[in-house]
């Protein structure tokens, strides 16, 4: 026991005197051993995109989580730069809507301009990064709380799943809904 007790305090002095610079949130990146340790999903299903992914740089989570907050002050348009020239969009309402970016954002805004206030919470959000598609992707679950012009609230839960180019530029969301009470009856 004292063996392993002195080994683990030469270790640890050992390691507080190294000079390797710590690395920085701008420098992480998952490393190569990380894709090749974690084992494959075996599925009894056939995986129709991927079951590869590990995780990524924090930054594309950090942009989603700046758009949500952009959603509830009712501005889209100061971040309209984080979005590709072609966006294409998958809503929890099951509509869907491609094109430009420009007219995207516009009809984004217009419906935004409906509703009175909006308030998120974030419950979980991640960046991953799909090996075999060599994607980067961010996740993020949370609830939001929309009061329309009229004063009436509408509570719901969302599961969005955002795409990165290589550019670093949204292209593609899948946005999932739920209701967050129960429909009266």
């Amino acid at each position: 026991m004292k063996k392993v007790l002195l080994f683990a305090i030469v270790a640890m002095l050992a390691s507080c005197n190294s000079n390797t610079p710590a690395s920085t949130s701008d420098t992480v990146k998952p490393a190569d051993s990380t894709v090749a340790s974690v084992p494959e999903i075996q599925s009894p299903y056939a995986i129709g995109y991927s079951s590869k992914f590990v995780m990524d740089h924090p930054k594309n989570a950090e942009t989603v989580l700046k758009l949500w907050k952009d959603w509830d002050g009712g501005d889209l348009m100061v971040s309209k730069d984080l979005f590709a020239d072609s966006i294409s969009l998958h809503l929890g309402d099951g509509s869907s809507m491609q094109g430009n970016k420009d007219s995207i954002l516009a009809g984004m805004q217009q419906f935004r301009n409906t509703i009175a206030s909006a308030v998120s919470t974030v419950n979980a959000v991640m960046a991953v990064r799909s090996t075999d598609k060599d994607e980067n992707w961010a996740l993020i679950w949370g609830k939001e709380v929309d009061t329309d012009k009229k004063g009436k609230v509408d509570s719901f839960y969302l599961q969005e799943t955002w795409r990165f180019n290589k550019e670093g530029k949204i292209n593609l969301v899948y946005q999932f809904r739920a209701n967050a009470a129960p429909p009266k009856r």
